[in-house]
């Protein structure tokens, strides 16, 4: 038996976790972020300290920003390793739900250790302790179960080995992954326990790959061979399974065209002849001219959201059906589609290997082809700067970055009208270049996950990509990259205003109220005065970020270079005009829904109700 604390146990239990598949073992946590306060500092903190902790610290700033950091980690290693977030109670805690929902909401595994109150109420209550009247064993944390794959409260001990049992068991489960949290109350932190030798025994938790049931398998391939115009759905289960090869051997026997969610980019690179880009609200033309007339959709891991579905108005063949593998039970059935649930490259072989010598025709294939090419000028086109010492539109800092980086580059984004961009034109040129996190998209993930995935990607070039928006919301984190000395690299898009919102208002009849970041002009509601004086990139200078002005796209071309081969935290701020300006980039090629007043005085909203209510028409169930 070893004397320690529930915290030093919990640290030294943690430090002994591994995660393999195929025959690689990494470590499940491979470091812990946190912010110390009352609540852990005198629990995780003093244990983190001590010399038996095997377990690297991250200095965080903001606990929101932590877990994005942490879910950028785990990401870009593809789900088999992760970090863990420990805060203090109260607004500590409660700062961990965003953050947490958006792991849980793109199965991404972290987890989370916030302190709690006392278990044993010695002083009742205690500093930033929630009340409620009608029961005695609430806390704050319990915001987080909604947005947790496990939850537990340690309130004794004992209690905290089979509590991390089940969190490392669901935090490597493939189909249920997400946020995992141990709220741990600051009392029972500090108390010692008799533990057994076993528990800090090296423990190795297997990522299997389950087959796909026989009997569905061959429906799948009887599908595909009756089907005269299928087309596969890339989402982000291929990456997580690290199935692109299996996919590029589907795609390269049969020639069926594969398009892509906002997660499966980059599944195929953008050269290759079956890619036709992405799908749906933001997707190209291609793509969603094939799903319009498509008799049969093969979802690979992915969760049909109403972006991907065009809410549910873009898959119009009257027979269509569907056909989905994934490794999760409940997104396989989506879409009344038969279901393969199963590891998607084990999926992906199969059939791949039950439709020898079948391929599409090639009148199929043709069309497809032509209509990448038509779209590959587009996005010529939107890139294309005739002037080079003029601002650049969003679409050409794009071009210029696309010009510049190579498959090592690393993209991450997650909010504001850059994601639709991003999805319709960018040039994936690796199978984990495309990090857009697209389930939550959640403005202030870009810098704290561009930190998670450097450190997952050492030596990598991983560019943050942030609009002014999102900049405001979350910048915190510039400071624990100075720190550490991670040398991300961040782009700031000055548009002064919410563009991506902007251009959504105006098409639902809101007339962008509320969108720009302007002077109040006088009395009333409106915002129409002259810019605010914000200095964006002075800011990010004063957190201790190298900051590079780009005013033309000649400049912008050279501080992006200057940018990459940088070795510290480097910035490019560009202005790419207001916000009412459109980015250059295509229009949206599908609807998505999103409901207009059904009555109004305003004539802009009469005639966005008018439309809202054609496009509304054309949705369709799939039963």
């Amino acid at each position: 038996m070893t004397r320690l604390t529930t915290a030093q146990a919990l640290v030294r239990f943690l430090s002994h976790q591994y995660s393999e598949r195929d025959g690689r073992r990494r470590r499940l946590i491979a470091a812990t972020w946190g912010i110390f306060g009352h609540g852990n500092v005198a629990g995780i903190g003093q244990a983190l300290v001590e010399p038996s902790a095997d377990m690297p610290y991250v200095q965080g700033r903001n606990e929101q920003a932590m877990v994005h950091a942490a879910v950028g980690y785990a990401r870009q290693s593809r789900r088999l390793s992760a970090h863990a977030v420990t805060t203090s109670i109260g607004p500590g805690a409660t700062n961990l739900v965003t953050g947490a929902a958006l792991a849980t909401i793109n199965h991404l595994p972290v987890l989370l250790l916030p302190g709690d109150v006392f278990a044993t109420r010695p002083a009742d209550p205690v500093l930033q302790q929630l009340e409620v009247p009608y029961a005695g064993d609430v806390s704050v944390n319990d915001c987080l179960r909604p947005v947790s794959r496990w939850f537990d409260r340690i309130t004794r001990p004992e209690a905290l080995i089979p509590a991390t049992l089940q969190a490392m068991r669901v935090l490597t489960d493939p189909a249920q992954t997400g946020a995992v949290t141990l709220a741990l109350p600051q009392d029972v932190q500090a108390e010692a326990y008799d533990w057994p030798e076993e528990f800090f025994a090296d423990r190795v938790w297997p990522v299997r790959r389950p087959r796909p049931d026989a009997e569905a398998l061959a429906q799948a391939a009887d599908a595909v061979r009756r089907a005269r115009r299928p087309l596969i759905v890339a989402g982000g289960g291929v990456h997580h399974s690290e199935a692109e090869d299996a996919l590029r051997a589907l795609a390269d026997a049969t020639g069926i065209p594969v398009a892509s969610t906002q997660a499966g980019k980059g599944s195929l690179p953008h050269d290759h002849a079956c890619d036709i880009g992405g799908i749906g609200h933001t997707g190209t033309a291609t793509a969603d001219d094939l799903a319009r007339a498509a008799d049969l959709v093969i979802g690979v891991g992915t969760r049909w959201s109403d972006f991907t579905t065009a809410s549910s108005t873009l898959f119009a063949s009257p027979g269509v059906r569907f056909v989905n593998i994934g490794i999760a039970s409940f997104d396989a059935h989506k879409m009344a589609g038969l279901a393969l649930v199963a590891d998607a490259r084990t999926a992906l072989g199969e059939l791949t290997a039950a439709l020898a010598g079948h391929r599409v025709t090639q009148e199929y294939e043709s069309e497809y082809t032509r209509g990448k090419e038509r779209w590959e000028l587009r996005v010529d086109a939107a890139y294309e700067a005739v002037d080079q010492d003029t601002a650049p539109t969003q679409a050409q800092v794009l071009g210029a970055l696309d010009a510049l980086v190579t498959a090592d580059d690393i993209l991450i984004n997650a909010a504001g009208s850059l994601p639709g961009d991003l999805h319709k034109l960018w040039r994936t040129r690796s199978a984990d270049q495309y990090h857009v996190e697209y389930g939550y998209s959640c403005m202030g993930y870009e810098i704290p996950a561009a930190i998670g995935v450097a450190m997952a990607a050492p030596g990598r070039p991983v560019w943050a990509l942030v609009g002014d928006g999102t900049y405001l919301m979350n910048p915190t984190e510039i400071v624990t990259a100075v720190q550490e000395g991670v040398p991300i690299r961040m782009v700031i898009l000055q548009n002064h205003g919410y563009a991506s919102i902007g251009g959504l208002s105006e098409a639902v009849g809101a007339e962008r109220f509320g969108t720009d970041y302007r002077h109040r002009s006088g009395p009333g509601r409106t915002y129409t005065g002259a810019p605010l004086p914000v200095d964006l990139a002075a800011n990010a200078q004063s957190l201790g970020m190298r900051v590079i002005r780009a005013g033309t796209v000649r400049d912008l071309r050279e501080a992006l270079a200057e940018a990459r081969a940088a070795d510290g935290p480097t910035c490019v701020y560009v202005e790419t005009g207001r916000a009412d300006i459109v980015s250059g980039a295509p229009e949206a090629q599908a609807w998505w829904d999103v409901p207009v007043a059904e009555t109004a005085t305003r004539p802009s909203a009469v005639k966005a109700r008018e439309e809202y209510d054609r496009q509304v028409a054309s949705r369709r169930r799939h039963l």
